[in-house]
């Protein structure tokens, strides 16, 4: 069988999984080009730490056995992915994207990695981060021993973080899919930024048993793929209850089936998000505003409830992952880490108040029942994921794109809720930067957000789009 040209590289999860079920493409083949692919192209885009080309190959060989006498294990069979390096893989260092754990070596996989192995995916490869997640205040791009994650539409820029391998590499075509995590808007942005959908899911739906803790109380892992039908999919495989993540919830996830009765959603456009966006930004949203007009009853300017969301999150983060890296910072060890704000940051962070800590959490309760409240009377409700294209590499974020404002806080209240949220590009802004917007929903709403999804690309062809070679 000759070997898969480079337009595979770009097929959907469901279309690779099609192509191999019928013995069109061959798993070792596929997992080949897809390892030489990271090898030429990851080091220059920063979204690769280690490739795992032994455990791939005996992945890939085990799929092309079993698809050859007839054992399906579903669409993700045979298809190669990379996961975000703050998920333990056995015998493959995890480095937690952070220059003081690149030696780290875990002895049992990560649950979610588990959960692919058994659907028969093949891993490829450990990708880049944002060191440490991004959990000690960084505010440049070059925030990983790896260096700055790149977005293949514009290597000058910024990829996102703090999930920065994973949108780098699922846009470029060196992975199928890739599982990111999002404390606040870390699948999200990188999403937005490297022009693929990204999942961020209910909190609890997806084990973190074997992943990095941040911040116990709003970590989430997700998928990061080339569709919303691809995002349903990998969801289907890693979502449920772990008996060995206590915050894991019984909830498995279910696409809705293909015959199912199609019914028009109620979608509400959230106020104020898009007023002082990019021109770029703004036009591209009001664009798919008019196609989800087509499927949806749109509702315009819908209030949204007024709380610190931010400090919130700034808060929660803080003191949670002091204490996650609590031996890091009393070391000294962090003066080890890349970008200087993160060398002082987790002192600041071990200053927070419990007093402050704990009437954070306690505005959670509120905030909930204020968001679920709204959110009951929509399926979804649309804003655009970020107000500015990507971050050009080298300045602070700080420095760039002044004046430019995203209206109220959708991403830390969804995280502080506890919501899932959907991004899909939609265009392209300065520079031929990718632009996205989210879907946003009440919890274990993510079904219906990736219905939305797919009905949205049904009618465009944006996540189709390739970065130039």
């Amino acid at each position: 069988m000759a070997p898969p040209g480079d337009d595979v590289f770009f097929s959907s999860v469901a279309e690779l999984s099609k192509r191999l079920r019928a013995g069109e493409i061959s798993p070792v083949a596929l997992a080949e080009g897809a390892l030489d692919r990271l090898e030429r192209l990851g080091p220059g885009l920063g979204a690769v730490v280690t490739i795992s080309r032994d455990r791939a190959l005996a992945e890939a060989k085990e799929a092309e056995k079993e698809l050859a006498a007839g054992r399906w294990r579903g669409p993700l069979h045979g298809v190669p992915y990379g996961v975000k390096d703050l998920l333990a893989t056995k015998g493959i260092p995890t480095t937690w994207g952070a220059a003081p754990y690149r030696a780290q070596v875990f002895e049992e996989d990560a649950t979610a990695v588990k959960r692919l192995h058994d659907a028969g995916a093949v891993l490829v490869g450990k990708l880049a981060m944002v060191e440490l997640a991004g959990g000690m205040g960084y505010n440049n791009a070059d925030a990983s021993f790896t260096g700055p994650g790149r977005t293949p539409w514009n290597t000058d820029f910024w990829s996102g973080g703090s999930s920065s391998g994973p949108g780098a590499a699922t846009a470029a075509g060196l992975v199928a899919f890739s599982i990111g995590s999002e404390t606040s808007g870390s699948i999200v942005t990188p999403a937005a930024f490297s022009g693929v959908t990204g999942l961020r899911p209910t909190y609890g739906r997806v084990s973190r048993h074997g992943a990095m803790a941040l911040c116990w109380t709003l970590d989430k892992l997700g998928p990061m793929c080339r569709s919303a039908e691809d995002c349903g999919l990998v969801m289907a495989a890693i979502a449920g209850k772990d008996p060995l993540d206590a915050t894991s919830l019984p909830r498995p996830f279910r696409p809705a089936p293909a015959n199912a009765k199609r019914r028009r959603f109620r979608v509400g456009v959230i106020k104020g998000t898009r007023e002082k966006a990019q021109a770029e930004v703004r036009k591209n949203f009001e664009e798919s505003l008019k196609v989800l007009a087509t499927f949806c009853d749109v509702v315009p300017d819908v209030e949204f409830p007024d709380f610190p969301y931010g400090p919130a999150v700034g808060t929660i983060v803080a003191a949670e992952g002091a204490s996650a890296f609590r031996d890091l910072i009393e070391s000294g060890r962090v003066k080890e880490l890349r970008v200087p704000n993160d060398r002082w940051g987790g002192y600041a962070a071990s200053l927070v108040l419990a007093v402050d800590y704990i009437q954070a959490l306690r505005l959670r309760a509120p905030m909930k029942r204020a968001l679920d409240a709204l959110y009951a009377k929509f399926d979804a409700l649309v804003s655009p994921t970020r107000a500015t294209v990507a971050y050009p590499i080298g300045p602070d974020f700080d420095k760039v794109y002044p004046g430019i404002s995203g209206g109220p806080a959708v991403i830390p209240a969804g995280n502080l809720a506890g919501q899932p949220a959907l991004s899909v590009p939609n265009g392209f802004g300065e520079k031929g930067l990718p632009t996205a917007f989210q879907f946003t929903g009440r919890a274990f709403s993510d079904e219906t957000l990736v219905a939305l999804g797919t009905a949205y690309q049904a009618r465009t062809g944006w996540h189709r789009k390739r970065p130039p070679a």
